[in-house]
């Protein structure tokens, strides 16, 4: 059986924007004069969400492939602990996927982790987490279970193993992917000769979803 690559419509996470949302309900909480006066209120139509990135370092996980799970030969996986803050005024996710989308991820989605082992041999992929808290394990059977909270954000190389073990209930999650590559669904030993290839096919993006071009990614995933 092949991975399963599936279109945009097809995909169980949707995008939706966020931004707009939040937006929206603070024009409708405005009187007409704090509609016309936003600078006076502190609040930006179009805030710059990269400075909303904190310093921190980055932790590495690097998995062994299990016959079922490839993980990635060369790259670590990459958390940022407490990377983004999250201000009480803005929708958090829109948060999430307006930083992604100024460091050149995109294609966001918000929802969870499936609570199934699985990977993606055809692109790296961002998980920010914008509220609450779960164990995921990342790298197959034979992985780590990490603790993730929001604020944190974890980059996957193609071919990294993740699942959702245990989640709070308001856990939610932004996936976000570079423009190269192509999101498939993969999770099952059948799946891996196909997968092997693919994912050695999948070059290292252009910026880090966070910081950009400081970011830890640049070195770490570095081409040889």
């Amino acid at each position: 059986m092949a991975c399963r690559r599936l279109g945009r419509k097809a995909r169980r996470f949707q995008p939706r924007s966020g931004l707009e949302v939040a937006r929206r309900a603070e024009l409708q909480a405005m009187t007409p004069s704090q509609r016309n006066e936003p600078v006076a209120r502190g609040l930006s139509a179009e805030p710059d969400f990269r400075n909303w990135a904190r310093a921190c370092e980055a932790e590495t996980f690097r998995f062994e492939d299990d016959g079922i799970i490839p993980n990635h030969p060369r790259w670590p996986l990459i958390l940022y602990e407490g990377a983004v803050g999250l201000p009480p005024e803005f929708d958090p996710a829109a948060v999430f996927e307006r930083l992604f989308e100024s460091q050149g991820w995109g294609r966001a989605w918000r929802n969870g982790v499936y609570p199934f082992a699985h990977y993606h041999s055809g692109v790296h992929e961002a998980l920010g987490v914008a509220r609450g808290s779960a164990e995921i394990r990342f790298g197959g059977a034979s992985g780590r279970v990490v603790s993730i909270k929001a604020g944190d954000v974890a980059i996957l190389p193609a071919g990294t193993g993740h699942q959702r073990l245990s989640a709070s209930l308001d856990f939610l999650v932004v996936g976000a992917y570079p423009p190269e590559g192509a999101y498939d669904l993969c999770r099952t030993a059948g799946d891996r000769e196909i997968a092997l290839p693919a994912i050695l096919r999948v070059g290292p993006p252009h910026q880090d979803p966070v910081f950009g071009e400081k970011g830890a990614l640049m070195q770490l995933w570095a081409p040889r």
